[in-house]
């Protein structure tokens, strides 16, 4: 019993074991497909395409030993991939030998297809290289090689019009034209140096014929630019001497305007001056004239007074030699009359010379009144001063009058105010008796005798 549980123990140990390594080799037969790869699996009846954009990306890959189940893979990338010929040798029309390099992008756009064309991606290059060369060859062998170098693009497009009716069978499409790299010589030929050695002579020919052509414009534009700078520059002195011109007519003009406005000034400022020399010299013609006007008016009241006093002397000397013709016989009566009439004269006089004075001022007044306006003021003042004037004038003729007539007052009384009080008390009665009492008084000395003696002598003659 123990034998046999030890064999049943050992073999579901086994099996145990034998599933777990059967487990671990199915799982380690699953593939996960990476994403710029397409695995193209071939089983007894279908092909199954897996990896991104398929149903699926993932699968077992059951080794192909293994009937039913058995399956075959092959691996073909998704992204893009390049065709390179680097040193194809090509010919041209002609035969002529020469180098070029192609290059030729692709894409498998039908995995399916693809994998039933090739077993492997390195196949499919393969392939496609000997298409794509041969492309190539045929393209380039129905043309010259001057033309090939000159018209490279041109001849991508044809290679890409040439491989793309083979690329379906294949399950590949191209992204792109292929193109024509680079053209070299073959080994021991000089044919594309020295096609380049003549373009490069026919490019300096040209060159140099576009150099001297564009020195030749070059200096025609340097010879157009000097023309046209020198007649900026005669146009330029044109317009200064003109400017100059018109600046110095201008000046000339504005400097003879000036010197007609400086006349014009000169002669208003002369005449000006001139106003003001005759408004001078009429105003001191004026002043003269009412200095004369008024010297004249002194004058004449100075020859009044001068007159009447005269007058009145020769009154007085009259009346005092008829007073003392009479000065018995008529007495006090004729003595009271000559006061009477001495008053009487003496007031006239002084009348008259009162209206003299008034008068003077007040012509003065009205002259001077035409030229000073309305001042009432300045008239006033004006008529004091003459007043003023006046009164001295008829003092200072008084003075003189009383110095002629040769009158002495003599006063006896106790003190010189109660003596004779002015001249015209004279011919007052109280004069009268004052005279009256000096002629008695005269008549009792010798020398009082003598003196009215004399008087009397002469009263003698005055009556012869």
């Amino acid at each position: 019993m123990i034998g046999t549980s030890l064999i049943l123990a050992a073999v579901g140990l086994l099996f145990v074991l034998f599933c777990l390594w059967m487990l671990t080799w199915v799982l380690g037969l699953r593939r996960v497909v990476p994403v710029n790869e397409v695995h193209i699996v071939q089983t007894r009846n279908s092909t199954i395409s897996y990896g991104k954009g398929f149903d699926s990306n993932t699968y077992y890959e059951w080794p192909s030993r293994l009937p039913l189940i058995g399956l075959q893979k092959v691996t073909l990338p998704v992204s893009n991939f390049s065709i390179d010929l680097p040193d194809y040798a090509a010919y041209d029309k002609e035969r002529v030998p020469f180098l070029v390099h192609v290059m030729a992008f692709f894409r498998i756009n039908d995995s399916n297809t693809a994998a039933q064309r090739v077993a492997s991606f390195d196949e499919l290059k393969t392939q496609l290289t000997a298409i794509v060369q041969g492309s190539v060859r045929t393209v380039l062998a129905g043309h010259e090689i001057d033309q090939i170098m000159l018209d490279r693009s041109r001849f991508g497009e044809a290679f890409t019009k040439e491989v793309q009716p083979q690329l379906g069978g294949w399950g590949v499409e191209a992204i792109k034209n292929i193109e024509l790299m680079d053209i070299r010589d073959a080994k021991e030929s000089d044919v594309i140096q020295n096609i380049m050695a003549k373009r490069t002579s026919g490019i300096e020919r040209e060159s140099r014929l576009v150099v001297a052509d564009n020195h030749r414009q070059a200096e025609m534009a340097e010879i157009a630019a000097k023309r046209e700078v020198e007649l900026s520059k005669q146009q330029a002195m044109e317009q200064v001497g003109l400017r100059t011109a018109e600046k110095d007519k201008n000046v000339g003009v504005a400097n003879e305007q000036a010197s007609q406005q400086v006349k014009v000034e000169q002669r208003e400022t002369a005449a000006k001056e001139m106003d003001v020399v005759q408004v001078k010299n009429v105003r001191g013609a004026e002043i003269d004239r009412q200095v004369a006007v008024i010297a004249a008016g002194k004058a004449k009241e100075v020859s009044i007074v001068e007159a009447e006093a005269g007058k009145q002397v020769a009154i007085v000397e009259a009346e005092g030699g008829k007073t003392q013709a009479v000065l018995v016989a008529e007495g006090k009566l004729e003595a009271a009359k000559r006061n009477a009439e001495g008053i009487a004269v003496e007031g006239a006089a002084k009348g008259t010379a009162e209206t003299a004075i008034l008068m003077a001022p007040v012509d003065a007044q009205i002259k001077l009144a035409e030229k000073i306006g309305s001042d009432k003021g300045y008239q006033e003042y004006l008529l004091g001063v003459r007043n003023i004037e006046a009164i001295q004038a008829v003092g200072v003729a008084q003075a003189d009058a009383l110095k002629g007539a040769d009158v002495k007052v003599i006063s006896n009384a106790g003190t010189p105010s109660k003596g004779l009080s002015g001249v015209m008390d004279l011919f007052s009665a109280g004069g009268g008796t004052a005279v009256a009492s000096m002629l008695e008084a005269l008549s009792q000395s010798e020398e009082g005798k003598k003196l009215l003696e004399k008087f009397s002598g002469k009263a003698d003659e005055n009556r012869k």
